[in-house]
């Protein structure tokens, strides 16, 4: 007589908590290989900029302005405002882009409507959600919204201002119109920081420039109070506050800031890019986004 045997319910059990085991064991290691691969990749992208920054200076004997813009009796941005991502599309191999933007019109206008929220994805870190768009938007004085100006692309990549809010005449390498040589960087090229992270946990940013009396108001995430940022944090960020390195506790909207464990990643106005951690000294980090501060600073991050 044939006996057909099969699992017991006991056996059947055992073999699902060893399953359960194995699984429970390899996820870690799995999400610790993605986030290396996503980490790569995004030094790869810092890479790719500083070569096309390279390439820009170069070319024009200057790092490009952190935005292009004219202003009014005030102080006050009244465009174009191209920013400085825009203005190296032609050196990361996005001729196409390049050539479908008007540099002499306004980010905003009607006639860069379509161009402006393309995603470049060289601009765009793999371990961030980021939308492929969002809405320039005007806001009060408490954050709420004024009304849409705009879409725009999104991007993870911000220029370094320095140590103060973005804006003008900044310590570091990117602010309004500027015109730093790499010869001006007298602080040394491989310990200024150019352009570094900023996820959307913390605030929005773009790779096409200032939207003229746009703003971007804070995120959950971040250390900010209510109110706005104005938009030369669209593609500038700056070191002031906080109590150590990029991402650490107090850093608002406008700051450095990714998800990556642990810290982010930098590009240095030499062309190397470094993983500058969270846990790191106030002050070095400070030091860091100055071009010329005569502080010093050492290689070890």
């Amino acid at each position: 007589m044939n006996c057909r045997r099969g699992f017991s319910l006991i056996e059947l059990l055992v073999v699902i908590a060893i399953v359960g085991v194995l699984v429970a064991l390899l996820l870690p290691a799995v999400q610790a290989a993605r986030n290396a691969a996503s980490r790569a990749q995004c030094t790869n992208n810092l890479k790719q900029i500083g070569l096309a920054l390279q390439n820009y200076h170069d070319a024009a004997h200057v790092f490009p302005p952190g935005y292009v813009s004219f202003f009014d009796a005030s102080g006050e941005d009244i465009g174009p405002g191209w920013g400085w991502a825009a203005l190296i599309l032609s050196y990361m191999e996005e001729g196409p882009l390049d050539s479908a933007l008007n540099f002499h019109r306004s980010v905003e206008t009607a006639a860069n409507e379509t161009a402006r929220s393309r995603q470049v994805k060289s601009y765009i870190c793999p371990t961030d959600a980021v939308p492929a768009i969002w809405l320039a938007e005007r806001h009060n004085v408490v954050g709420q919204s004024l009304g849409v100006i705009c879409d725009v692309a999104a991007a993870n990549y911000v220029g370094n201002f320095g140590v103060r809010e973005p804006g003008v005449d900044g310590e570091g390498v990117f602010f309004r119109n500027s015109a730093v040589r790499l010869k001006d960087v007298t602080d040394g090229a491989s310990k200024t920081l150019a352009v570094g992270e900023r996820s959307f946990h913390w605030g929005p940013a773009t790779w096409t420039g200032v939207v003229r009396d746009a703003s971007i108001v804070p995120t959950p995430d971040s250390a900010s109070p209510p109110g706005f940022f104005n938009s030369s944090n669209f593609v500038l960020a700056h070191t002031f506050e906080g109590d150590g390195g990029p991402g650490c506790l107090g850093t608002e909207a406008n700051g450095f800031a990714s998800l990556h464990p642990g810290g982010a990643n930098f590009l240095f106005a030499d062309g190397h890019v470094a993983f500058v951690p969270t846990i790191m000294n106030h002050e070095f980090y400070k030091a860091l986004s100055t071009r010329a501060g005569a502080d010093p600073v050492g290689t070890d991050y």
